[in-house]
């Protein structure tokens, strides 16, 4: 479970840079939609499951509610995931 939550976590941390750093540019400076909408639907399905494994971590590994805060607030920050990963999860 845990190894499946690091895919994870590293997936939606993959999706939210590309989705700042190359979709977006391309929506904005070259009027190309339909980037932003298929790596943001990716990325929403992410984020989802990056959530629900959290809570998962949280009772698996019996985190203190802050560290599931912290790994939660980590989903919304570029690179935080990658963070959350290195500080909180154990090496598989």
């Amino acid at each position: 479970m845990i190894k499946a939550f690091k895919i994870i976590s590293t997936l939606e941390a993959i999706s939210f840079l590309v989705l700042l750093g190359i979709a977006m540019p391309l929506k904005y400076m070259l009027d190309m939609p339909e980037y932003v909408q298929a790596v943001g639907m990716a990325h929403g399905v992410l984020f989802v499951l990056y959530i629900i494994g959290a809570y998962f971590m949280y009772e698996k590994l019996d985190w203190p509610g802050k560290t599931l805060l912290i790994v939660i607030l980590c989903s919304v920050l570029p690179f935080g995931p990658f963070y959350a990963d290195k500080k909180y999860l154990p090496n598989t």
